[in-house]
């Protein structure tokens, strides 16, 4: 027997009615939050995963599912791809501030664990065009509000800024310098690393990097007056909100793209996989694809972690909407009759249901009791000869009886 993939997911249908509402409500908070949804191509070039994550992280360098050419990539994140979509059509032209969510598949070569998959979804929402605080506090309290709008509680906010590229610079210079003393007892991927991007060792989850990192230069002392001033803004704000949060000064997230701002929203509901959704402020990112200087903040939501986060609270999830009518037929005569009524009755938007095995009567009201069916219409030789059916309300038992022709219009109360 042919199985799936290792890192993939059968959606089956209770578990995709789940998913539906989640996407549902998604789609309804962010409308609340005015951002409009936008959808971008399944692969891209692979260029633009180079030029916008950087070379030495993990999702380009190990991670990445690429074509055999090299030129096309199963997309590994979705920010790259929308601001390549937001330069390509000129939505810049259209007004100086684009806020964009999406809910889109990701796919990444990694180690399936708990919450993690190969293929995967994200919520993601970006604001693009603002480079003024007020950006900021706005996309963070809005992963705040609809992750508390699920009921999730304990929500913990870390964040940091890491400043601009020449802030970093001089920064990664200390940190070097540090590191190197350190070099014999890091992790190998560390020591890789070391070389050729020191900032990444910051991301390590490893325990004796860990460490030593808590003992590193602090990025923040680095930062001009500039940047020390947006952030305090965003400080100020997230509190004038009561939006609790935690400075976190080793936070610097995964991607080369981000700049200043970077955050996380975390929840201990599922232990040590307590991170919710990430996000930061990318200026750069646009210049680094081709476009034009483009301030712009981020943030994405893995919906398998939320889902098993919603799980465990116990999140009251909506009902399968069982069919109304259920029809039991016995013979030829009545399955044809039946057909028909199904057809019109289903262009009403009544949810109907009938027998597809020529089953016994006995079997096919077991059939409509699995399905929870609301009504049962019982239609044999008597029912056909006498023009009429018998109505059965299962939650009691009464019946009703009724002429064919006015089936279209009663009411299923």
């Amino acid at each position: 027997m042919i199985t799936k993939p290792k890192g993939t997911i059968d959606f089956l249908p209770e578990d995709t009615i789940k998913r539906q509402h989640i996407e549902e409500k998604l789609r309804l908070i962010s409308s609340v939050f005015n951002y409009k949804e936008i959808r971008t191509p399944t692969f891209e070039k692979t260029e633009l995963f180079k030029r916008s994550i950087g070379e030495e992280t993990d999702i380009v360098s190990k991670e990445m599912y690429s074509f055999s050419d090299n030129e096309f990539t199963l997309k590994p994140e979705m920010t790259a791809p929308v601001i390549r979509a937001y330069l390509e059509n000129n939505l810049q032209n259209i007004s100086p501030v684009h806020k964009l969510y999406y809910i889109s598949n990701m796919f990444r070569h990694e180690r399936p664990q708990a919450g993690r998959f190969r293929e995967f979804s994200q919520f993601g929402a970006e604001l693009i065009g603002s480079n003024d605080y007020s950006a900021d506090i706005e996309l963070i309290s809005f992963g705040h509000y609809f992750l508390s709008a699920f009921g999730i509680k304990e929500i913990r906010i870390k964040i940091n800024n890491i400043g601009n590229i020449s802030e970093r610079s001089l920064y990664i210079n200390d940190l070097k310098q540090f590191l190197e003393s350190y070099k014999n007892d890091l992790s190998e991927d560390s020591r890789k690393r070391l070389s050729r991007n020191p900032l990444r060792i910051l991301d390590s989850k490893d325990k004796k990097d860990r460490e030593i990192i808590s003992n590193a230069p602090v990025l923040y002392d680095f930062l001009g007056s500039r940047n020390r001033l947006h952030f305090q803004n965003v400080l100020e704000g997230l509190s004038d909100l009561g939006i609790n949060y935690d400075i976190d000064y080793s936070l610097v997230r995964g991607l080369d793209y981000y700049t200043s701002t970077t955050f996380e929203i975390l929840s201990d509901t599922l232990g040590s996989q307590n991170a919710l959704l990430g996000g930061g402020r990318y200026d750069l990112l646009s210049e680094q694809i081709g476009g034009k200087s483009t301030p712009a903040i981020g943030f994405a939501c893995g919906l398998e972690r939320m889902s098993m986060v919603l799980d465990a609270i116990k999140y009251k999830f909506p009902e399968y909407n069982p069919p109304m009518l259920y029809f039991v037929t016995s013979g030829e005569p009545a399955k044809k009759k039946v057909l028909l009524l199904i057809s019109k009755l289903r262009t009403q938007g009544i949810i109907c249901e009938t027998d597809l095995l020529s089953r016994s009567i006995k079997a096919q009201m077991k059939e409509a009791n699995r399905f929870n069916a609301k009504f049962v219409i019982v239609i044999g030789e008597n029912e056909l000869e006498a023009n009429e059916i018998r109505i059965k309300r299962m939650i009691d038992g009464s019946e009703v009886r009724i002429n064919f022709d006015n089936l279209t219009n009663y009411s299923f109360e």
